[in-house]
């Protein structure tokens, strides 16, 4: 296949960051274009929060939202990065835009 690579939008909490890792390399490998988060705000990332008054925190945290979302926009599908099942409501709420827009939805881990 040269040319037309799916596009996957990786979806998950940031706890998750090693786990972000290998799948955006394993997937890569498999001949698709990931696209991610742009930092890990639960999981190693904490310096970006630092400074920050409670206000600018919130806009971040929401432009950061959006900007996910703008990111499932250009997808293909999205891959949800589910440890132990683990899905929050940022991830829940990604989940439904996707579905919404018609886009596939795959899981690390089975869902029940």
């Amino acid at each position: 296949m040269v040319g037309k690579y799916p596009v996957i939008t990786l979806c998950g909490s940031t706890r998750f960051k090693d786990e972000f890792i290998e799948a955006q390399k394993r997937l890569t490998l498999e001949g698709n274009i990931v696209i991610s988060v742009g930092l890990f705000g639960h999981s190693g990332d904490d310096e970006v929060w630092d400074g920050m008054d409670e206000g600018t925190v919130s806009k971040t945290k929401e432009m950061l939202d959006d900007m996910h979302k703008r990111k499932i926009d250009m997808a293909d599908s999205i891959y949800v990065i589910n440890v132990g099942g683990y899905i929050g409501d940022s991830t829940r709420s990604e989940i439904e835009y996707a579905k919404r827009q018609g886009k596939e939805v795959m899981y690390l881990e089975p869902i029940e």
